[in-house]
């Protein structure tokens, strides 16, 4: 039997093959992994779906493969009946194949379907409700056919095959780019050049999408983290000894977490569609990770409801499942609030930029020892500065300054009381 790439979930379609963990001849069993692919922002194993030998290869490391492409065969083991065939298990939460476009929908240009009215729900079927929720595509997008303004599956599929064409649109205008005016930078000396990864794309995508679509401004102070860092120093040892570590990092997510309760606009998202702003109850923060592949942001759930020695966890378990690629697509979602530490890299003050929907982000610099001055007197402090960059068309600069008072109260403020296991 030919064994195809599955549906990857998450709506990607494609990926790239980093490992290839047998090869031709190699017994398997149902489930054992064939080979790793890189889709988006994780690795995934691809598991066999059923017992054999494989009989040949059909792919490389470097490939990049579609869903339904062949990527090898297997044949069944001598003397040894296959185990059922199983279904292939899909990489992360399977949804539906984009549907097929009619031929005459995708003539029409995007600008022909307007949205529904502001505050109207769109009507449609309950089958074509839930089609749109797993694909991400917003029905109040979709231009209605039938009486009374009801979506049928034409109407959706009229909207896919115009967001394709929109999307091939500047694709297809780079590859016409005269070659006069693309640069050519050995004519000044020796060049070497390397292909951007899967994930460096979707990062250099969601960058541009960010910057350009969201007003940023960023507000800077410092945090006074004496006191702080003698609390970790003190209690580090007990936090080892519950198999974890104690560590800035898990201040700072206990202390923003306790900040947006006070402040909900900053732990809120822009619904331009219905220009309402979503308060969110629940607080999720993403914790930015660097990886040798790039920046991936895993999303520590219910951050407000956990203690100092389960948010430590949680931040070792994420960090290394972020650089071991093993993050699931689930697990990079629904974040309400972003923080972005460098300081064990170095460096001070930055500008991070905010992760949209989220309108809120924190930066965190090197602390420093610095001469400061405390009841008139000028001692030596440690000082972290920090950073936060805000969606101007939801936060305004009052809001921002209040916020980054209170941030600098909490991380300031913590006690033995607070580190206490």
């Amino acid at each position: 039997m030919d064994v195809k790439l599955p549906n990857l979930g998450e709506g990607a379609d494609s990926g790239t093959v980093v490992n290839l963990l047998v090869k031709a001849g190699d017994t398997v069993t149902a489930g054992q992994g064939l080979l790793e692919l890189e889709s988006e922002k994780a690795v995934a194993t691809i598991p066999a779906p059923e017992a054999g030998v494989v009989a040949q290869v059909f792919v490389k490391v470097g490939d990049k493969v579609s869903v339904g492409q062949r990527l090898l065969s297997l044949g069944g083991s001598a003397g040894t009946a296959p185990a059922p065939a199983a279904a292939p298990a899909p990489v992360a939460a399977a949804k539906p194949a984009p549907v097929a476009a009619q031929p005459a929908a995708a003539e029409a240009p995007l600008a022909d379907l307007p949205p529904a009215q502001p505050g109207v729900e769109p009507t449609a079927s309950p089958s074509i409700r839930r089609m749109a929720r797993e694909l991400g595509i917003d029905l109040a997008q979709v231009r209605p056919s039938e009486r009374g303004g009801r979506i049928v599956m034409a109407d959706v599929r009229a909207y896919i095959a115009q967001l394709q064409s929109k999307a091939a649109a500047p694709a297809a205008a780079a590859a016409e780019k005269p070659a006069a005016e693309r640069v050519d930078f050995s004519k000044w000396g020796e060049v070497s050049k390397k292909p951007m990864s899967m994930l460096r794309k979707v990062i250099a995508r969601r960058m541009t999408e960010n910057w350009n679509a969201i007003p940023h401004v960023t507000q800077f102070d410092e945090a006074d983290i004496t006191a702080l860092l003698e609390l970790r120093k003190k209690f580090a040892p007990a936090y080892e000894a519950k198999g974890t570590r104690l560590t800035l990092t898990s201040f700072a997510l206990k202390a923003v977490a306790a900040t947006l309760k006070k402040h909900p606009i900053f732990n809120s998202s822009l619904d331009e569609v219905a220009d309402e702003i979503v308060l969110k109850e629940y607080v999720h923060l993403g914790l930015a990770v660097d990886t040798d592949a790039g920046l991936i942001v895993p999303v520590i759930r219910d951050a407000d409801k956990k203690s100092l020695l389960e948010l430590s966890k949680d931040i070792e378990e994420f960090a290394k499942k972020a650089r071991d690629r093993k993050v699931s697509g689930d697990e990079l979602k629904g974040g309400t609030f972003t923080i972005s530490n460098q300081g064990g890299i170095g460096g001070a003050h930055f500008t991070p930029i905010v992760n949209k929907p989220e309108v809120a982000i924190l930066g965190l610099g090197k602390g420093a020892l610095k001469a400061v001055v405390r009841e008139k007197q000028i001692v030596q402090r440690m000082m972290l500065p920090i950073a936060i960059s805000y969606d101007h068309r939801v936060i305004d600069g009052g809001a921002a300054a209040r916020f980054t008072v209170d941030l600098l109260a909490a991380i300031e403020g913590f006690t033995e009381k607070d580190v206490t296991l």
